[in-house]
């Protein structure tokens, strides 16, 4: 790429390659890079369309560009991801939020809660969206990875969740104290079988712990099973996300373990989502 390329001329240039390489949405993905580059807002990307790119800016795009080629993911590539209205600092040493896990945050949104554990926080987009939202309520979200611990740390703050959150590195519930009336995960559930089928934005640059048990999918649901009676106050919910064929193993899984209520809750697009059981008042 060279200087002497209008923004539009460089973009087209950019979404052909990008094309070539396999990804998904290259003309978006070229656009919002742009953006990136110039330090503009996505939206202002029509305004210096017939404007030659300064070398500066030039070259930072042909960077982004050679690396979304070979499939790193936008969001890494920006450092940040939306998630439920919210900005949220993320990297390789986390999960991406996703649009899908909006579908969890509803439903704990809809009952009172005010005290929430989130078992593998990640990013920490799940508790700090919960603790944005409802801001008389504490939490405590724990991971085993250190750097997502930081990163979620970093989340909080930059959200003013702060003062409300306790973050520990943990083994699921083996560093928690205490019982809480909302427990929420977002655990690994892809089985070992289905990880060469993931994109290669997911399977290569995303943390595999957070992705995969390296068994059928559904290890971390009997780690959650096992220990949420412990954890939970009596009519406490439970809240985990799925994968679109484990609904009925996970709910099966809790009600074994003496939860009640259990049931299944669709995304928007009308797929098992989420799996909800109560603690026996």
């Amino acid at each position: 790429m060279i200087a002497a390329l209008t923004a539009a001329q460089a973009m087209v240039a950019a979404t052909a390659r990008l094309r070539a390489a396999g990804v998904d949405d290259p003309a978006r993905d070229a656009r919002v890079l742009l953006a990136h580059a110039a330090r503009i807002e996505a939206s202002r990307v029509t305004l210096i369309a017939p404007e030659e790119l300064s070398p500066e800016i030039a070259e930072r795009y042909d960077q982004l560009i050679a690396l979304r080629a070979v499939r790193v993911p936008v969001s890494h590539l920006l450092g940040e991801r939306e998630f439920y209205g919210r900005r949220f600092r993320v990297s390789r040493d986390v999960l991406d939020p996703r649009p899908e896990t909006e579908t969890l945050i509803e439903a704990a949104l809809s009952e009172p809660f005010d005290h929430v554990l989130d078992l593998g926080l990640g990013s920490g987009c799940i508790l700090i969206t919960l603790l944005a939202e409802r801001t008389s309520a504490v939490g405590v979200g724990v991971d085993l990875s250190e750097a997502a611990c930081l990163q979620a740390s970093a989340n909080a703050v930059q959200h003013h969740v702060q003062n409300r959150v306790e973050i520990l590195q943990s083994n699921w519930f083996e560093s928690v104290e205490g019982q809480f009336d909302l427990i929420v995960s977002n655990p690994p559930y892809i089985s070992l079988a289905e990880m060469d089928a993931l994109s290669p934005e997911v399977r290569e640059h995303e943390p595999r712990m957070a992705l995969t048990d390296e068994g059928d999918g559904l290890g971390a649901y009997r780690h959650i099973a096992a220990g949420a009676p412990d954890f939970l106050l009596p009519g406490g919910r439970l809240l985990v996300e799925i994968g679109p064929s484990q609904g009925r193993s996970v709910a099966a899984l809790f009600e074994s373990a003496g939860l009640t209520a259990a049931r299944i809750i669709p995304d928007l697009d009308g797929r098992d989502r989420v799996v909800f059981a109560r603690m026996p008042q």
